[in-house]
């Protein structure tokens, strides 16, 4: 059977949760994040969500945050069995989750209770975790500390960066969503309490993070470039100039560190070394190494900073 629901998401990573939904079920609003201004020419540009929202012709809500009458009357009087909650980028006030007979579902990009909060793919890359997966959790005012529907995991594989593993995980959690709520439908539910002793926490990443420190472990530091690829960029700064580095490989030579080794920099670590593959001047297109250094000197024999 259909249910009503409202959804609430904002980023790419939640349309696929709103289309699978919208096949199956009847979406009667969507929530996102307000329309911001572009820097340059002050044009409007709207979430991938509200566009997504928009070609479905499901109505759209944009308020600034939460904490306000209108939409609490709106959501506490819409007549819909359940809130579903994607990467909203907002916390759900309290008074809302107590709505009777209403239940908020959020889909977390994590096997909880580990990496609660903002960056759950990118910390779980970085961190080198083996897996990672969808929690669909049943919202609670503490953060992301809900008990869990149903979890799926998934490997991390060793060329996985945020953007593909992103992908995935989005596939995954509007598939399991659809599986979440059809056990609420029959009434066949079983939540599971998160164990707060395996708690870990995904804080924002912030930009100071994103610098490349070239006396880190080399396998530690391709990880960092691949969570933070391709936002924000894992970066250094040459002449003045940021760089981001998209795409690296372990590599066995060894120099100083921060030494490029070789004409197709290969840069030393604090162990072995990286190669990078795809890099990127700030404000310029990604290119291959070679391409890049056809129009830009880097040399052998350089030490990065």
């Amino acid at each position: 059977m259909a249910s009503k629901i409202i959804f609430m998401g904002t980023p790419e990573f939640s349309i696929p949760t709103l289309q699978i939904l919208n096949l199956n079920h009847d979406i009667k609003s969507v929530y996102t994040q307000p329309p911001k201004k572009k820097s340059r020419g002050q044009k409007i540009i709207k979430s991938p969500i509200h566009i997504e929202a928009e070609k479905l012709k499901i109505p759209v809500r944009f308020p600034e945050n939460l904490n306000n009458d209108s939409d609490y009357e709106f959501v506490k009087s819409s007549d819909v069995n359940f809130v579903i909650v994607v990467a909203y980028g907002q916390i759900i006030p309290e008074k809302f989750l107590n709505i009777k007979n209403l239940i908020f579902l959020n889909i977390h990009a994590s096997l909880l209770p580990r990496w609660r909060g903002a960056a759950p793919i990118q910390r779980s890359i970085m961190e080198m975790d083996k897996e990672t997966g969808i929690s669909i959790m049943k919202i609670v005012p503490k953060l992301d500390a809900g008990p869990y529907v149903l979890q799926k995991s998934t490997n991390i594989n060793p060329k996985d960066n945020y953007l593909s593993l992103s992908k995935r995980l989005s596939n995954i959690g509007a598939e399991l969503i659809l599986e979440s709520i059809s056990l609420f439908e029959k009434d066949i539910v079983k939540l599971t309490d998160q164990q707060d002793k395996f708690v870990t926490y995904a804080k924002k990443i912030s930009k100071k993070e994103s610098e490349i420190d070239w006396n880190e472990n080399a396998k530690k530091l391709i990880a960092k470039i691949n969570g933070l690829n391709p936002y924000p960029g894992a970066w250094f700064k040459h002449n003045g100039k940021r760089i981001k580095i998209l795409e690296a490989e372990l590599y066995d030579n060894q120099g100083e560190i921060g030494e490029v080794l070789t004409d197709d920099l290969v840069v030393s670590c604090n162990d072995k070394a990286i190669k990078i593959n795809l890099i990127q001047k700030e404000g310029k297109a990604v290119l291959d190494a070679n391409s890049f250094l056809a129009g830009y000197k880097i040399v052998k024999g350089e030490i990065l900073t």
